[in-house]
């Protein structure tokens, strides 16, 4: 998937993608002012961008933005997310890394 800062190399990338995982369906995109309205079907919109982690249900839909677990940036958390799927249920675990320092 291609993401705001990716150049000629990504053009052929997708910017979004829809996907299930078991029975658990995902909307994927980098930056959120690209999910749509509609999200009839969707039961998870994993999002980045910011590099900071967030995680709501809105309307019964996980919003998932899992940070960012490279470079340090904008003295965010360094964090990532392990999501476990089992049929049509899912569990989240927030990861933070700890940073030297």
């Amino acid at each position: 998937m291609r993401g705001n800062n990716d150049k000629e190399w990504a053009e052929g990338l997708s910017h979004s993608l829809t996907i299930t995982i078991e029975d658990v369906r995902f909307f994927i995109v980098h930056q959120k002012k690209d999910i749509p309205k509609d999200l009839t079907g969707i039961d998870v919109v994993v999002y980045g961008h910011s590099h900071q982690y967030k995680q709501e249900t809105r309307d019964g839909v996980l919003w998932l933005n899992p940070g960012s677990c490279g470079k340090r940036r904008f003295d965010l958390d360094i964090t990532l997310c392990r999501m476990m799927v089992d049929k049509s249920r899912y569990q989240v675990e927030k990861i933070v890394i700890p940073q030297e320092g």
